[in-house]
């Protein structure tokens, strides 16, 4: 990451931030106590997880089939987080076409499963069957969410893809969990990329703008919204978008805001703190509060370490464990993990009853950073495409 330049005092519009984070102190490093009960949680999830997905009665055709040309028994083989190394690598090809009745685990057989894709700007997406994870990521992460940013009862604005892809579904049940409602707009992100692919600038600016008038007519409407979901992209031109109309994010009445995507740096973090979600005409108020995530649909969401100025704006996110797990691991060799501050590319294992994925190799990298109190397990830094991958990346709306 470029370091960011010596800031010797804080705008007023982030006093408000800094008093918050520093009520407690979940930035603490976390305890060897606290790290052995996490990981022995964790293990004990793997072999939950292991007997669930390879036991005959209730695993998925899949996994069962699969199985037999492992070579090992799952279910006497592996007892710990370690064991999972013995799988060979989990091929990202697996994720792509049907059928997808393939992962219904036995034991959910019945209930009704949705699909969420994930890619499919060219080629056949990545699909997840998912029937009450989704739901489940998102009522673990609301209690993550400071009540008096995110009031309970309030309505949210998604202002973000539709489609197939869980984010949406997911931030409407998040709204619904927190007794709200939840307003959407339109958007195909496949076509933003497809527009910028062919050099269509124009048209993907006019696209963009249709999204945001989406937002701003919703804001506008009289629902009372107070808290929302967007990408860094979309909020900076919704922000843009009601400068010139002599108002802002913070007028119009929004609290709190959650936000990710590799575009979410910690320039631009420092940015939207500073000029984008302050009130000009009334900067001592300070900022509207913002969270930073990193997730996925198979991941479900990492929440962002407690912001804090004095950690020069640097984002930390920790994998929603022991539901999903992430390592940063060498370029070279994805069974080791780089020391903490290395480089090294990010690999996912799910452990759901829904859905079981280990090592999967995702298409981000980033550096691997300690534990903390509040949560104590290894976390993730600097996320940023995968640098084998980035030329050939287009980023839309995220």
């Amino acid at each position: 990451m470029i370091p960011l330049p010596d800031w010797p005092k804080f705008p007023p519009c982030l006093l408000v931030c800094r008093e918050i984070c520093h009520v407690s102190n979940p930035n603490a490093p976390a305890t060897e106590a606290a790290l052995k009960a996490a990981q022995d949680k964790l293990d004990a999830h793997v072999r939950e997880t292991i007997e669930w997905h390879f036991n005959p009665a209730t695993g998925c055709p899949f996994w069962l089939e699969r199985a037999k040309t492992l070579g090992f028994d799952p279910r006497k083989a592996v007892q710990t987080y370690e064991d999972l190394k013995k799988f060979p690598s989990f091929e990202d090809e697996w994720l792509r076409g049907g059928p997808i009745s393939r992962w219904i685990p036995q034991g959910l057989k019945g209930k009704g499963v949705y699909v969420f894709e994930t890619g499919g700007t060219t080629g056949i997406p990545k699909s997840r069957m998912q029937i009450d994870d989704w739901k489940t990521d998102y009522e673990n992460f609301s209690d993550t969410l400071p009540d008096d940013k995110f009031p309970k009862g309030s309505n949210w604005l998604m202002l973000g893809p539709s489609g197939p892809r869980r984010l949406r579904l997911a931030v409407e049940h998040l709204a619904q969990h927190r007794g709200g409602i939840c307003f959407c707009v339109d958007l195909d992100p496949r076509w933003v990329v497809k527009l910028i692919k062919r050099g269509n600038m124009k048209e993907m600016e006019a696209y963009r703008d249709h999204v945001i008038d989406q937002a701003i007519t919703i804001l506008s409407a009289g629902h009372d919204i107070r808290c929302m979901f967007t990408t860094p992209k979309l909020l900076e031109a919704l922000a843009q978008k009601l400068f010139d109309k002599g108002s802002s994010i913070k007028e119009s009445g929004i609290t709190g805001i959650f936000s990710g995507g590799t575009e979410f740096t910690p320039q631009w973090y420092r940015f939207a703190m500073e000029e984008l979600l302050c009130d000009p005409n009334n900067p001592e108020s300070g900022p509207v509060f913002m969270t930073p995530t990193y997730g996925n649909t198979l991941m479900g969401l990492a929440c962002g370490k407690p912001f804090d100025p004095a950690d020069n704006y640097k984002i930390t996110y920790f994998a929603p464990q022991p539901r999903a797990v992430i390592e940063v691991v060498e370029f070279k060799d994805y069974n080791t993990v780089v020391p903490y501050g290395g480089t090294g590319r990010v690999k996912l294992t799910t452990l759901t009853k829904e859905t079981f994925i280990p090592g999967f190799m995702e298409r981000d990298e980033g550096e691997r950073e300690k534990p903390i109190a509040r949560y104590p397990w290894d976390g993730i830094s600097g996320t940023r495409p995968f640098h084998e991958f980035a030329k050939s990346t287009t980023v839309g709306v995220y």
